[in-house]
């Protein structure tokens, strides 16, 4: 049986789009996806990219959850090192206060952005790997029960004990998540190279915690499903030129889809492509199940988050929509 599965939405913003578009889009695909069966939908933090319109994660993160009745919301992820982790406790706080167990923090230590404007955010470059541990394990403390003379609160936030997830592209995001014992989910859906290697680290070394007893890996994909395997991969172009671009430093809202790559990357670039988005199903149900098993069987993954960066919004929720049929989620 496959893992049951996720959405993770950076809100695109597509080209001859806006962002208010795009903010409306997501709340109605969040409202399909909790009637198809989706287990969770989380939204991911980046900054200064014309493509994405979840820089106010928290922001969003409510609109949806007001949105919606019963499926899990949250981060995936919220960039730690760009915040202090009282404001973060706070604001999910607020969020699981507002929506009781319904919210997940999804946790990362990218930037998210570029150089001028992660110092924009954080005003201070350096962060060391030891900070991130420290100040998830201090997020964590003002989550959860007040301990006797705690002088510093998260209110709301005490008590809430939102999940925390750790997020990463390398081995060091699956040994925090393991020594800290929370459960991990992998950016494979854009930086899958060390994606085994990772979960092989994360559940050898595993340590029980209060919050889960035995290691969870979520594994990011991205899932592209249409009528037929043609119309799928046309749709798919529109992901191939985005990546295409961030080789070449280019950024911009998600491209219209195009025939064929044909003449516009070199072969050098298309190799890069593949490379990037490997852990990707495009196709029609057939195809995308047979991958989809593929993929299942080779991580052995307790959940998939699917990415589905398509620049029409009826055909992205199409898209999803046949997803969740393919699973019998409903």
């Amino acid at each position: 049986m496959n893992p049951p599965l996720s959405i993770l939405d950076l809100s695109p913003i597509v080209e001859g789009g806006s962002a208010a578009d795009s903010l409306r889009h997501t709340v109605d695909l969040a409202q399909h996806a909790e009637a198809w069966g989706y287990r969770r939908y989380w939204l991911a933090e980046h900054h200064n990219m014309e493509g994405v319109a979840s820089s106010a994660t928290a922001v969003l993160i409510g609109q949806v959850a007001a949105a919606t009745r019963t499926m899990r919301i949250g981060s995936g992820g919220v960039m730690l090192p760009n915040h202090a982790p009282l404001v973060i406790a706070e604001q999910f706080g607020t969020l699981a206060t507002l929506f009781p167990d319904r919210i997940d923090l999804g946790l990362g230590r990218a930037p998210g952005t570029d150089q001028p404007t992660m110092r924009a955010l954080r005003r201070r470059m350096e962060v060391q790997d030891d900070d991130f541990l420290h100040d998830v394990q201090e997020l964590q403390s003002y989550l959860d029960d007040p301990a006797p003379g705690q002088r510093v609160r998260a209110i709301p936030g005490m008590g809430t004990k939102v999940p925390v997830w750790l997020l990463g592209s390398s081995l060091y995001g699956a040994q925090a998540a393991a020594l800290l014992g929370l459960p991990y989910a992998f950016a494979s859906h854009f930086a899958p190279a060390m994606l085994m290697q990772a979960l092989e680290v994360y559940r050898a070394m595993f340590r029980p915690s209060r919050q889960l007893a035995r290691p969870h890996a979520m594994v990011g994909i991205n899932v592209i499903v249409a009528d037929t395997d043609a119309q799928a991969e046309r749709l798919f172009t529109s992901l191939q030129l985005r990546f295409l671009g961030m080789q070449r430093g280019e950024r911009g809202p998600l491209p219209r889809p195009v025939d064929s790559l044909d003449g516009i990357a070199n072969e050098m670039e298309g190799a890069g492509l593949m490379r990037a988005l490997s852990m990707s199903a495009v196709g029609s149900p057939a195809t995308v199940a047979r991958r989809i098993q593929e993929m299942a069987e080779a991580t052995m993954a307790d959940e998939f988050i699917v990415a589905t960066a398509v620049h029409d919004h009826a055909a992205r929720l199409r898209s999803y929509e046949l997803l969740a049929d393919l699973a019998l989620m409903r």
